[in-house]
């Protein structure tokens, strides 16, 4: 008799059937979908008649690749919706930052045209600052996606699953960092100033990962907050 067994992910709404190998494959729900067909096609728009267009698609193209590859991994690997919308809003702000090389995102023009105070002037900024919300999105934005992969399809407790995707931001964005550092070297020196986005300060790199580091704790905080307040809830 053949055994046949079917996983229901709840906040995915996702059925997965095993066939007899034990490998899983599902179709992506629609709003999945959706999600990752919007994030590859705003990916294509931002180097349409790019403000700089020798350096966008260096800081873009990447993003198509990540999209194609979680449009993979979801098949073998369902998440919840709440998981692949953080990871698509953190694409779309990299991919905002990528269009103006990220020193020049005119998003104090943005805020002027709605009607809204200047950032810049009100946090006393004095540069712009669009990398730092995109580093800090990282930490935010990944903490979540990077626990429910290892709590759904690694076993992990909550808390551990938590506490690894925090150490997981840490260690990428200082990766990121080295990776930044060594591209940088082989560029013009121009480009290399442009691409690298650091504006002149000396300690870019470190409040980059200081902000990662940051945003992860806060979401950590929550989920564990949240899994508190529901357990004490069930008592």
């Amino acid at each position: 008799m053949e055994l046949r067994t079917v996983e229901q992910v709840r906040l995915g709404e996702v059925l997965i059937g095993g066939n007899r190998n034990g490998s899983r494959k599902a179709s992506l729900p629609s709003a999945q979908a959706l999600l990752l067909v919007l994030t590859a096609a705003w990916a294509v728009l931002s180097l349409i008649d790019a403000p700089y267009p020798a350096l966008a698609p260096l800081q873009n193209l990447p993003t198509l690749a990540v999209t194609l590859l979680l449009w993979l991994a979801l098949r073998h690997w369902p998440m919840p919706t709440s998981a692949v919308i953080c990871v698509s809003v953190f694409l779309v702000l990299h991919t905002i930052g990528g269009r103006y090389i990220y020193s020049y995102v005119p998003y104090e023009s943005w805020l002027a045209t709605l009607g809204l105070p200047s950032v810049d002037v009100a946090l006393g900024l004095g540069r712009n600052s669009w990398d730092r919300l995109v580093h800090f999105s990282f930490g935010l934005l990944l903490v979540h996606p990077i626990s429910c992969w290892l709590i759904r399809h690694r076993g992990m407790a909550a808390s551990l699953g938590v506490y690894i995707a925090v150490e997981f931001v840490f260690a990428g964005s200082a990766l990121y960092e080295v990776f930044e550092w060594l591209l940088t070297m082989f560029m013009a020196g121009s480009d290399a100033d442009a691409y690298n986005g650091q504006q002149s300060d000396i300690w870019d790199a470190q409040k980059d990962m200081a902000l990662a580091g940051s945003g992860a704790i806060v979401t950590a905080l929550w989920l564990r907050l949240r899994a508190y307040f529901q357990l004490s809830s069930q008592v």
